[in-house]
């Protein structure tokens, strides 16, 4: 046989042999996240009363059912998706169902658990939805502005309600509560991936005008207007709301996705030192930020002033009793934090009930997390789907640093909620939605080297 035909024959087999779709090992993969979650319901009943709790068996079934309706969804819609990202989805939100279900129990008038598996089964709900009718990721560039739109009133209603807790981040009608900055990262997402895929090259171009600082190479001031213009955005929702992580990670996020865009290592520097005269400015005219900065520089002040431990400190004395292994869940007392020991200081429970072990298994599922976002991003050939992708990942992994970081005390404390751990409806409902989008961008990623065609 010839040259040629030899190679012909080999383009033949390469193309007759089919990418494994891995829809076997995500359902084993589910089977084991909700198995661990039940375990976790039982060890805190069993560690409170001596028993297995009473609804353990309707725990188990309710979040099972809803993990295998998302299952049976992506192997219709999404065959060849990642096999990692729903099960990951499901071993946190179950996580975080068992930690708020815990110090429920410690907390008998304000019972969060029953809530929280409402807004769980409306996130996977909205999951099974974006699945099914998004048939290609890019369909969503078209809208670009309309999300931008969208992400702007979204974050400019709060202003016109009271504040809660110091900061203007919720809408609360009647008993019901929202957080619309939780719906608006995602939309601003969408609209930054859109619009740096159209004009990257422009913002990659420095010209011959080049500013340089030993080895940065800095855009031109031309194409610092964008920039500029989404920070004194960020500053001003930061002012106007007395949000910190709000405005952290709606900086941050474009500075991130403009950089993966551009490659230019000096937007990185741009980035970082107006976030930082930001950061000084406002902590220095906001009494609610300066006193957040006061707290996180002196975290043991109210102790020496005879006044008891403040919220930080309480925090960093659960991640101390908790040690290397924990003290077993439903065994610590995160509780004595207060308030938002269920929201923004839930991973202080984790630390102390789980330990240090415990903690950091937490923290490699969300790096496992953003690691499989980032590879859809790179395997995906548009730029639009490789934006977003890098985007919705670095929407979780900014907010698990700005978390962590707050409540560890190596930054000052924003009052974020924690992907899927937390107490909050409107968090738990947009991170199922970022797990939708990634299975999206994932399954058009090996699609595409498959030869086959979006169902």
């Amino acid at each position: 046989m010839s040259k040629a035909g030899i190679l012909v024959a080999a383009d033949a087999s390469a193309s007759a042999v089919r990418l494994p779709r891995r829809r076997g090992i995500e359902l084993a993969l589910i089977v084991l996240a909700v198995l661990l979650s039940v375990y976790g319901y039982c060890a805190v009943g069993l560690a409170r009363t001596g028993s297995v709790p009473p609804g353990a068996a309707g725990y188990g079934a309710g979040l099972g059912a809803l993990a295998l309706l998302a299952h049976l969804t992506v192997r219709r819609r999404a065959s060849y998706a990642d096999p990692l990202l729903l099960p990951i989805g499901v071993l946190l939100n179950g996580l975080g169902l068992v930690l708020i279900y815990r110090l429920d129990l410690d907390t008998p008038g304000d019972r969060a658990a029953p809530a929280q598996l409402v807004w769980s089964t409306l996130g996977v709900a909205f999951f099974i939805v974006v699945v099914m009718v998004l048939r290609d990721h890019r369909f969503l560039q078209r809208y670009a502005y309309v999300c931008v739109a969208a992400a702007l009133a979204l974050l400019t209603l709060p202003i016109f309600f009271p504040a809660v807790n110091g900061a203007r981040i919720w809408i609360r009608i009647a008993g019901f509560s929202i957080q619309p900055g939780e719906f608006a990262k995602v939309l601003l997402a969408v609209f930054f991936a859109a619009y740096l895929s159209a004009n990257r090259s422009a913002l990659a171009y420095t010209g011959r005008q080049v500013w340089r600082f030993k080895w940065l190479q800095l855009p031109t001031g031309r194409a610092l207007g964008p920039v500029v213009a989404i920070w004194l955005l960020s500053v001003g929702v930061l002012v106007l709301e007395r949000d910190l992580g709000t405005s952290l990670l709606f900086f941050g996020l474009f500075v991130v996705m403009l950089y993966v865009a551009t490659g230019r290592t000096g937007w990185i520097a741009v980035g970082l030192t107006l976030a930082a005269l930001g950061a000084v400015a406002v902590g220095r005219l906001e009494p609610h930020v300066a006193a957040r900065i006061q707290d996180w520089l002196h975290p043991f002040a109210s102790i020496e002033a005879g006044q008891g431990p403040g919220q930080l400190a309480q925090s960093l004395f659960s991640f101390a009793a908790g040690g290397i292994l924990g003290t077993g869940l439903g065994l610590g007392h995160s509780t004595l934090i207060g308030f938002a020991v269920k929201s923004d200081f839930i991973l202080a429970t984790a630390g102390e009930e789980l330990g240090l072990i415990g903690l950091s298994a937490v923290f490699l599922l969300y790096a496992l997390l953003v690691e499989r976002g980032f590879r859809a991003g790179l395997a995906v050939r548009d730029p639009f789907g490789r934006l977003l992708a890098v985007g919705l990942s670095s929407i979780v992994a900014l907010q698990v640093f700005v978390i962590a970081g707050g409540v560890t005390g190596l930054i000052p404390l924003t009052g974020m909620a924690m992907p899927f751990l937390a107490q909050g409806g409107s968090s738990v409902v947009t991170n199922w939605a970022i797990v939708a989008l990634l299975i999206r961008v994932s399954d058009s990623a090996r699609r595409q080297y498959d030869g086959q065609a979006a169902p």
